[in-house]
């Protein structure tokens, strides 16, 4: 990554507009950046003013380092000022600091934004530049992807969680998130903007986000710091919607009752909170979790709430929390360990944070589920992968794991096809 000395300064102006009917159709087809949820959200368009990359070499501590760099040299004039104008960087980072994949932040060269019923839009570059005019462009043709089997098949998953269980018992972990994969290809021309759109209008109450071509639809908030509060939501425990009301309610209740998913639960909150605690003053969760409904699933949920006391930022917390147990495990230094042996693949950014960052170093951060990494185009097509996983506890049966990642599937295999 650059030394932070070296660095652009950059130049950051904020306007009230009128609203957008489909400020995504300002996005790159084939790149598109968006952080998306009920209406409101961010869209990035145009060049990319500044691009920084930690490669496996690298850690996030710089990243977040860098940024607070940049903000400060960053002349901003913001007649709006709420969260997501002046300077905004979007991030999509690698779940394991060894990975192949870089963590990446990017900043356009124009935001166009909306939240609470205002909009705005933000142009960036570089002092003594000047931001292109970006136009909407039209979408591009329907298209669908080809998808099998990943370097994991089911046959596989199976013997990964029998692994998985089998180090629990020996007291290696607590707990450890075993995914599996599914990849294949699209249309080199696929206009990705379909894929966003269609996760948004699918799954509003999830984050839909689009980073470097990583997009999906999560429904778990890794972190969102605002004017010196820090809230994050902690998903762990699943169980797959009913048919109708009554189904759902036997579903919900069993869950509520399930010694093995509030076990689960309590790990990854338990692992949030001993986080966020060394880095505010106040600090507080719900006693008991509550049932969070999407489309697909159920989850068991939990919110948590601090005030910061030590001037972090959101990538600082994002630095401070991430891996969390629920996508990792726990103890994390050994679920992480025993990740890298069980699964047969580099999780790339499936499963790490997800969001955006700006000036005030305020942002939202969710954590990459349900999504599809995009590849280069190679010829006629470009490779897609698609990862999802669950928690693995003593008491996990096998068959059952593997239904619940084909749940988990679901929202980002019906988009893509």
């Amino acid at each position: 990554m650059s030394d932070p000395i070296s660095l652009p300064r950059l130049v950051a102006t904020t306007r009230e507009i009128d609203p957008v009917d489909d400020p995504l159709r300002y996005a790159s087809p084939s790149d598109p950046i968006a952080w998306l949820r009920r209406g409101d959200g961010l869209i990035g368009a145009g060049p990319e003013v500044l691009r920084l990359d930690v490669g496996e070499d690298g850690r996030l501590d710089a990243l977040a380092d860098v940024w607070r760099a940049i903000a400060q040299a960053t002349d901003i004039d913001d007649e709006v000022e709420l969260p997501g104008t002046g300077l905004v960087g979007f991030g999509a980072f690698a779940f394991d600091e060894g990975s192949a994949a870089p963590s990446t932040l990017v900043v356009p060269s124009t935001v166009i934004g909306r939240r609470d019923g205002r909009a705005w839009l933000t142009r960036i570059d570089r002092l003594g530049g000047s931001a292109p005019e970006v136009r909407p462009r039209d979408y591009g043709a329907q298209w669908s992807a080809t998808l099998g089997p990943g370097a994991m098949d089911p046959e596989a998953h199976g013997a990964a969680v029998r692994s998985a269980l089998e180090a629990i018992r020996s007291g290696e972990l607590s707990k450890v998130v075993v995914a599996r994969d599914i990849s294949g290809t699209v249309p080199a021309a696929a206009d990705l903007r379909r894929l966003v759109r269609a996760l948004a209008s699918g799954y509003p109450d999830t984050w839909v986000f689009a980073t470097d071509g990583i997009i999906g639809a999560s429904p778990e908030t890794l972190v969102t710091v605002r004017r010196g509060t820090v809230t994050a939501r902690v998903l762990a425990g699943t169980r797959p919607r009913g048919a109708d009301a009554d189904e759902d309610a036997a579903i919900t209740a069993e869950l509520a009752t399930s010694d093995k998913d509030n076990a689960e639960h309590d790990y990854a909150v338990q692992s949030v909170l001993r986080s966020l605690r060394p880095h505010t003053s106040a600090l507080a969760a719900a006693e008991q979790p509550f049932m969070l409904r999407l489309p697909n699933l159920w989850h068991l949920a939990t919110d948590v709430e601090g005030t910061l006391s030590n001037g972090s930022t959101a990538l600082d917390m994002v630095r401070a929390l991430h891996p969390t147990a629920a996508v990792a495990g726990t103890p994390t230094d050994a679920a992480v360990a025993a990740i890298r042996r069980i699964e047969p693949f580099d999780r790339g950014r499936y499963a790490g944070p997800v969001g955006w960052i700006d000036g005030d170093g305020d942002g939202e951060w969710a954590i990459a589920l349900r999504c599809a990494q995009f590849g280069p185009v190679e010829g006629a097509t470009r490779t897609v992968t698609a990862h999802a996983g669950g928690g693995i506890v003593e008491g996990s049966v096998p068959e059952a794991e593997l239904l619940e990642t084909r749940v988990k599937f679901r929202p980002i295999v019906d988009a893509l096809a």
